[in-house]
């Protein structure tokens, strides 16, 4: 009996640290940011992540101001990288290795500000797809919205790239239902209080966009339908981009935490397992999760 016992604990232990291994490695960086919720944001995505089981998730932080010459991850040791950072350049052999784990297979998420960085640095805005302020304009590339009637428009004309009206709640329309990432979501559903990022700007290539937002004039928008939720494959890499996520409160979307959650899967392993929530929003009824925040 006692043998049997210890055989049980034995084959319970090992299927534990099966399991554990079996997840999912997450890295969030973080550090500097021009939105000043990000030391909280970073912990709500971090809890977003580990509550699917599917991740074990690391945070680096770098140095408040400047360039930190200490920060080199190693992302080889990660399945995917999650950026909450918007600030100065990473030291040039970070860049490097950064853009050799993306192109060689690694998983890269952006969210909300991230897309603001880099707007210099060549190799990021064409994983990224498109990006706004930081110096981006028509040199950058194309803005890039789709038309009334659906059509994807890449707008060479002069101009900045970045901009967004006043906050408010905003209908997300699914474009590309058949995606890992957005399939079983609804047509249409209302995102809570955020900012519409439009005059998006980049090189736009091998991008997919799977769902936008219309930006109304009446909130000092485009009056255009803007990219929210997109992808581009990056050499063997996925990127995975969403300009949602502005504060605490447009994170506890729970459109964007299972955008969130659905994303990061993706990029990490090119499939999602996870169903759609049953809290999920509807076209026209906001669902959020307080975080305690």
């Amino acid at each position: 009996m006692f043998r049997r016992v210890n055989m049980f604990v034995l084959l319970l232990v090992m299927t534990m640290a099966a399991t554990a291994q079996a997840k999912m490695k997450a890295l969030i960086i973080e550090g500097q940011n021009n939105h000043g919720v990000w030391p909280k944001t970073t912990q709500m995505m971090k809890g977003y992540l580990e509550e699917t089981g599917l991740f074990s998730v690391d945070v680096v932080t770098t140095l408040k101001s400047g360039t930190d010459p200490d920060f080199g991850p190693t992302f080889s040791d990660y399945d995917v990288v999650v950026s909450n950072y918007n600030g100065s350049p990473w030291p040039e052999g970070t860049k490097n290795a950064f853009i050799d784990y993306i192109k060689g297979g690694g998983g890269f998420v952006l969210v909300h500000a991230a897309n603001n960085a880099f707007g210099n640095w060549k190799e990021y805005n064409e994983a990224i797809g498109l990006g706004g302020w930081g110096g981006r304009n028509e040199k950058s590339g194309p803005y890039v919205y789709l038309n009334s009637e659906g059509k994807l428009i890449r707008d060479a004309t002069p101009g900045r790239g970045g901009n967004h009206g006043s906050q408010h709640p905003f209908v997300v329309t699914i474009r590309d239902n058949k995606h890992p990432v957005t399939k079983g979501m609804p047509g249409q559903w209302l995102h809570e209080k955020d900012e519409l990022y439009d005059l998006l700007r980049g090189p736009a290539e091998n991008m997919t966009v799977l769902a936008t937002a219309y930006g109304s004039k009446e909130f000092g928008g485009t009056g255009r339908h803007e990219p929210m939720i997109f992808t581009v494959d990056y050499g063997k890499g996925r990127v995975f981009h969403t300009p949602m996520g502005h504060g605490i409160y447009s994170q506890e979307c729970v459109g964007f935490i299972t955008t969130l959650q659905r994303g990061t899967e993706w990029a990490a392993r090119g499939r999602v397992t996870q169903k759609l929530p049953g809290d999920f929003p509807t076209a026209d009824k906001i669902s959020k999760r307080p975080s305690g925040n």
